[in-house]
């Protein structure tokens, strides 16, 4: 169906199927794999005019959630019951219901005014963080294929695998949070990557559930925990006061390119390119 170059032949007929694909539900993801196509930009274009099925939309705010902080509010529910009864942070808690009159006397005898006002500073203090960062989020919008591209080049050099001198040229990313794998993989997609030169395995501190976080990582990236090779496991040294642990460790896991050598040579251009065309600054007029 695609040339090497990367262009599809009989564009209007793909179109033609994306449509319908889209039409009957589909979502981008559900379209790529059934049409195989992989680049992000094609894909886009595919589907142009076409709203994304409801069930894939991102909720604007959590009106349901709100609500129901709400209601247990006005039920005579302190916010640690309320954050514990929703899965929610107690910000958003504060946030959605600070309007409410509280349950309890404001003048505890266990608590002097003082102690009260440090508290209500920091819920507010808190509630402005997560108000802010909501904020935040909006303010990126969609990606193009350009920004996707960009972002990526600093992504991998950032934090993936660079070549010594004369050492043999690989593309490695290892990361411990999800959302930057996810990211790297849908950069995989926008470069043409194709998913059989992937590679994935997990490194992980032997004395973590091995299980679990093999489990974790192949449900991340959508495949079985078959498809990973053989985990790699960090020795154990009892005199290290580990942090790296508890419910929320999972390892990092290891995304390897086959055949990637010419593809580091191009993200090493690349980024070079980004720091050649990047503004110089003038130091000596800072203020």
């Amino acid at each position: 169906m695609a040339h090497s170059s990367g262009k599809y032949a009989d564009f209007e007929g793909l179109r033609e199927r994306a449509v319908a694909l889209r039409r009957a539900g589909y979502s981008l993801r559900q379209i790529r794999d059934e049409l195989k196509v992989y680049n992000k930009g094609t894909l886009q274009r595919l589907v142009e005019g076409e709203p994304p099925p409801e069930w894939t939309k991102r909720p604007r705010a959590k009106d349901e959630l709100r609500e129901r902080a709400r209601e247990l509010r006005r039920q005579g529910w302190t916010y640690n019951q309320i954050q514990a009864e929703l899965g929610c942070s107690k910000s958003s808690v504060s946030l959605w219901v600070r309007d409410l009159p509280s349950s309890q006397p404001r003048d505890r005898p266990d608590m002097t005014a003082a102690r009260q006002g440090v508290r209500r500073a920091a819920a507010a203090r808190a509630a402005a963080q997560e108000e802010l960062r909501d904020a935040a989020y909006t303010d990126i919008g969609p990606l193009s294929p350009r920004e996707l591209f960009l972002v990526g080049v600093g992504l991998y050099w950032s934090e993936g695998a660079k070549a010594k001198p004369g050492a043999h040229r690989r593309v490695i990313f290892v990361n411990s949070d999800p959302n930057m794998i996810k990211l790297f993989l849908r950069w995989l997609d926008l470069l043409d990557v194709e998913p059989h030169r992937r590679r994935f395995s997990v490194n992980i501190h032997e004395s973590a559930d091995i299980s679990k976080a093999e489990a974790f990582w192949a449900d991340q990236v959508g495949i079985t925990v078959g498809d990973l090779l053989k985990t790699s496991l960090k020795r154990h040294n009892p005199k290290t006061n580990r942090t790296n642990t508890g419910e929320g460790y999972h390892g990092c896991l290891r995304v390897a390119v086959l055949q990637s050598a010419e593809l580091h040579r191009r993200i090493e251009g690349w980024w070079y390119g980004i720091v050649g065309a990047a503004p110089a600054t003038d130091l000596e007029n800072r203020a």
